[in-house]
Formats: structure tokens, sequence, C-alpha cells
């Protein structure tokens, strides 16, 4: 580990990890049949998070995490097989690949030190030179 964040194997290991979320969240969504176009209307809307970075550092890696952990989804997941919503299935799995989309991409839960800051590393212009957030 490097001052928190993830490297070496791990980090290969955690975003190995993704593309399987992605892959299996994608084949999911396709053996429910549901409409592709809600699926690419949908894939970016988690980023909408973003927004949070409006109010500062702190708040905007609050509300990026908050969106892009997988609890939320696989909850919501969970409650749609329980209650027999299919549409709701979609909705979590359309939001699961996208965790496992920008997970395989690199992009990481953030840091309140800047929106670069990530568990799986620097992202961004300042990635070779970046320390790890304290």
């Amino acid at each position: 580990m490097s001052d928190g964040f993830v490297d070496g194997g791990p980090r290969i290991i955690l975003r190995i990890e993704a593309a399987c979320l992605l892959v299996c969240s994608v084949a999911a969504y396709a053996w429910l049949g549901q409409s592709w176009w809600i699926f690419a209307a949908l894939l970016f809307a988690p980023d909408l998070s973003m927004l949070g970075y409006a109010a500062g550092p702190g708040a905007g890696a609050i509300a990026y995490n908050a969106v892009h952990t997988v609890t939320p989804p696989l909850v919501g997941l969970c409650a749609a097989v329980v209650l027999g919503q299919p549409h709701v299935a979609g909705l979590a799995l359309i939001w699961l690949a996208h965790i496992g989309l920008d997970r395989t991409l690199g992009y990481g839960l953030k840091y309140a030190s800047g929106f670069g800051d990530t568990h799986l590393g620097t992202i961004g212009r300042a990635r070779m030179t970046a320390k790890a957030p304290q």
C-alpha cells in the first residue's frame, strides 16, 4: 500500500473484480430483457453526484462515494427480487454496471482532499506526481 492508495497486485485484483461486476451486471440486465435505451440513458446517471463538488471537495467526496459504493444498488436489487419488481432490478443492475465500469477504469472512491484522489490511486493530470492523501 502506498499511503492511502491500493497498488500492486491488490489494485489489479480490485480492477479485475470491477470488470467482473460490469460484465455480470450487463449479462443480468440482458437476461431480464429490459430496454437497452434505458440502460444507455441511465448508465452515467450516478455521475450526477459529482455536483456535490460544487460545495467543496469534502461534500463532493461524500456525495460521490454515497452513490459509487455497491451497497445501495445491491440492497435495491435484493428488494426488487423479493418484491418481484424486474424494472427496479434493472435500475439496480444499471447502477452496478456503472460502478463496475468506473472501478475498471481506475475511478475509485474519493478522498476529501480532491476529486483526483481515490482509493485506486490518483486520476487526472496529477497522476504521475501526486502523493496519496493523508
